[in-house]
């Protein structure tokens, strides 16, 4: 068994000096920064505008599912506390408008799910698939070179 001595000891830097590269001595050095420029911070995000699609396509889902059921929720809610006559009335003999508004809940909460799958089908995924694709045909690239 081998045993490398540590490095010798390196002070950090002053505040106000230029950044240390030593920690990774097998990364590239910077390139400097032409005069008049900003350095760019972090690497570019590539097809940004494919993510920010898809971002909003899964929010839209999010909201029309989350809408469905709690808005109906909401509307049992108010109905209960405002309209009292409302939901002691009778559909049926013996079956108070309440009582079949509440078993109702759960066919609108399967709904909301059978929604957001359906948005999930119809207009996330295909997006999340193309970034996907596109991941992997760069990795693919950059892998080659």
């Amino acid at each position: 068994m081998s045993y490398d001595p540590p490095p010798p000891y390196r002070p950090y830097p002053p505040p106000d000096s230029s950044p240390s590269y030593d920690t990774y001595p097998w990364a590239p050095q910077p390139e400097p920064e032409p005069a008049g420029r900003r350095p760019q911070r972090h690497a570019a995000l590539g097809h940004h505008s494919d993510l920010r699609t898809l971002r909003s396509a899964y929010r839209w889902q999010r909201r029309v599912a989350t809408l469905t059921a709690l808005g109906y929720f909401v509307l049992f809610l108010l109905l209960s506390a405002f309209a009292p006559s409302f939901m002691t009335g009778t559909v049926t003999d013996g079956l108070p408008t309440g009582l079949l508004l509440a078993l109702l809940q759960v066919p609108v909460t399967w709904l909301a799910i059978a929604l957001y799958e359906h948005t999930a089908r119809l207009r996330v995924d295909p997006i999340a698939d193309r970034i996907r694709k596109q991941a992997e045909l760069d990795a693919r690239r950059e892998g080659t070179r």
